[in-house]
């Protein structure tokens, strides 16, 4: 950037008032300086590159549709090649927000293409090497599977039949029919190439058909395809409101299916609990039917036992006065003779303890006079 005559006074006395700050504020404004340019310097950077692209795509021959997409980057392009003629007459004019904006999404854009196609890159050559090892263990496994039958069919016979002429025909003929083998999978991979070399083809003129009518499309064309682009909108639109319409003309009957489910959920289990209800309500009604025949019987046991009672209290009769008087006696003197017999049996087994006692006495004085005499005396 240049600067004009009247400007050097001021930034004299900018630079002598910067002499004069103190040693932090000046490592401050160093530093602040330095980021700015890094901040500076990359962002010249990132013009440089895309000015490169712009002279890059200048220089190469271009189709018609590239031409429409790039038409406003070229426009740019000859208003920048207009201001540098420019440059000796006036000053430069730094870009603006809105230029630097634009530059800066054009990059990240070219830099999001860019990772794309490494990324895609990086897939086909992870597909590609991920063939050649299923290719390497497919090749493994019939390496593996011949060898397993030519050491069953031959190796065998070879080792019990040295040198005859059955084993070296035998060698021979597998040989034969392995040769056999790989020129029927040599044939087939060929055929297998020429079909698909022939869809390759159709599929190149199919692009290149596609390109041709795209290039061959005129503003008329673009103009119609914005109409029935506009219209295809519009039934979408339509179609996305019947959708919603639907949905929640769905989402009502969904809740009201639910809640017949949920009542008819309820009446089962009313059902349910009526029904073990019944059951109870059953056993207990046959419970009191029996228990009312039981009842029946009983009664009718005690009308029976009523009736003899009745019969029994129409036939009793009171005895004389005297004769009960006599009993009532007889029953008193039976009764003081009981009394003085237990008052006897009382004085009956006092005696027996008191004989017992004095047996037993006697008994153990017998025992300790046997212990202390001496035997034959």
């Amino acid at each position: 950037m240049t600067e004009d005559d009247p400007d050097t006074p001021a930034t004299e006395s900018q630079l002598e008032e910067e002499n004069e700050l103190p040693v932090i504020q000046l490592c401050g404004l160093v530093e602040e300086l330095s980021y700015g340019n890094s901040a500076l310097k990359t962002e010249t950077e990132m013009f440089e590159k895309y000015y490169n692209k712009l002279e890059f795509r200048d220089q190469q021959p271009l189709r018609i549709s590239d031409m429409k997409m790039l038409g406003t980057e070229f426009s740019q392009l000859r208003i920048r090649r207009r201001s540098k003629s420019r440059i000796g007459a006036d000053h430069m004019k730094s870009l603006s927000v809105d230029q630097k904006c634009e530059l800066v999404q054009k990059e990240l854009e070219d830099m999001k293409d860019e990772l794309r196609h490494l990324r895609a890159n990086a897939e086909r050559d992870l597909q590609y090497h991920e063939a050649i090892i299923e290719e390497a263990d497919i090749r493994w496994t019939e390496v593996q599977r011949a060898k397993y039958e030519f050491e069953k069919d031959i190796l065998k016979t070879i080792s019990k039949k040295k040198g005859s002429v059955l084993a070296t025909r035998k060698v021979m003929a597998y040989i034969d029919a392995m040769n056999h083998r790989r020129d029927n999978i040599k044939d087939k991979l060929r055929l297998k190439n020429v079909s698909l070399k022939i869809q390759r083809k159709k599929m190149l003129l199919q692009l290149r058909q596609k390109e041709e009518v795209s290039e061959a499309l005129h503003d008329v064309d673009f103009q119609q395809l914005k109409i029935e682009n506009a219209q295809f909108l519009e039934a979408i639109e339509t179609r996305n409101q019947e959708l919603i319409h639907l949905k929640l003309a769905s989402g009502t009957t969904l809740q009201v299916l639910h809640a017949y489910k949920a009542r008819l959920q309820r009446a089962m289990e009313m059902s349910l609990h009526l029904e073990k209800e019944i059951l109870l309500r059953k056993e207990l009604l046959e419970k009191i039917e029996r228990e009312a025949l039981q009842v029946e019987e009983d009664r009718a046991k005690a009308e029976a036992l009523n009736k003899k009672l009745r019969k029994q209290m129409a036939e009793f009769r009171t005895p004389p006065v005297m004769l009960y008087m006599q009993e009532k006696m007889l029953s008193e003197d039976l009764e003081k003779s009981i009394g003085v017999w237990e008052r006897k049996v009382e004085i009956a087994e006092m005696s027996l303890k008191g004989y017992r006692k004095a047996w037993n006495k006697i008994k153990t004085t017998n025992e300790q006079l046997l212990a202390i005499s001496p035997p034959g005396k």
